[in-house]
């Protein structure tokens, strides 16, 4: 895959997973997401969730075309930057407030409602390597996408050790042909555990082969992870509640097609550390 090939696939994992987000926002999808994050802006006592699901869904939509557009060159990137600025960070700042934290179990690492919050680390990464690939070296390009495919491995991969999560899975392994044989073999809470020990493993084998530039380590681990990630895509075709025949995604369907981003991610990573041509 070279750079051409990486670029187009990175354009369509965004325009598909912002523009399904988007349509499901603005049809009225998850209106609990919409009011805890913005009441953090204290916006919710202002506008309706219809409208702000209108606005959020308006946003990524625009973001979906914006990024096709810039890629296709009929827009200079910068737009398509911005909003994806947007997007993220209004999310991604509420993990300051305290509704979505576990604080009875610990606090951190514990986390409540902001699992679907953490994955917005993963746009813009995407949208640098995108558009400003020039700009930074390979390097950095490297470790701001592996930063955040470790962050959502090690972190909701540890959630998978406390029972809560143990318990909150179980609709998802049950009813996937992929993964319902673990509980034929271990407890609901075994097969968690084997659940999170793999996401652990090798998030951090991976970061050990990049750090030791270990091709052969890195494409085991990568693939791995990059399983993972696959993996959830298929939740929204066995999990119930993950399409709606009216809003097209639900509150589970849009958890599960952020993953898309890390697969963008690992698409990166694979680029630059496995098929660049020697110099």
């Amino acid at each position: 895959m070279n750079l051409t090939h990486t670029n187009n696939a990175l354009t369509f994992l965004l325009t598909l997973s912002f523009a399904l987000l988007g349509v499901s926002f603005a049809l009225g999808a998850n209106p609990n997401t919409l009011i805890a994050t913005f009441s953090f802006y204290k916006l919710d006592t202002l506008l309706s969730v219809n409208t702000l699901g209108f606005l959020t869904g308006s946003a990524m939509i625009a973001l979906a075309v914006t990024t096709l557009a810039a890629h296709l060159k009929l827009i200079k990137p910068v737009p398509a930057v911005i909003l994806a600025l947007v997007v993220s960070i209004v999310p991604l700042l509420t993990l300051f407030a305290s509704n979505r934290w576990m604080a009875q179990l610990g606090g951190f690492p514990i986390i409540g409602s902001g699992q679907g919050i953490i994955k917005y680390f993963a746009v813009i990464p995407l949208y640098l390597f995108l558009f400003y690939k020039n700009k930074l070296t390979d390097k950095q390009h490297v470790l701001l996408n592996f930063i955040p495919v470790a962050m959502v491995l090690l972190w909701i991969g540890g959630m998978k050790f406390y029972e809560f999560e143990a318990k909150a899975i179980v609709g998802l392994v049950e009813t996937s042909p992929f993964m319902s044989w673990l509980y034929t073999v271990f407890s609901v809470q075994g097969a968690s555990n084997i659940i999170g020990g793999f996401d652990v493993l090798f998030a951090v084998l991976l970061g050990t082969g990049i750090l030791l530039n270990n091709k052969k380590l890195i494409i085991v681990s990568g693939l791995a992870c990059l399983s993972v990630f696959l993996m959830t895509q298929t939740f929204l075709i066995t999990a119930t509640g993950a399409f709606s025949s009216s809003t097209l995604l639900e509150r589970l369907g849009q958890f599960v097609i952020k993953d898309l981003w890390y697969v963008g991610n690992l698409i990166v990573i694979a680029n630059l550390m496995l098929l660049k041509p020697a110099k």
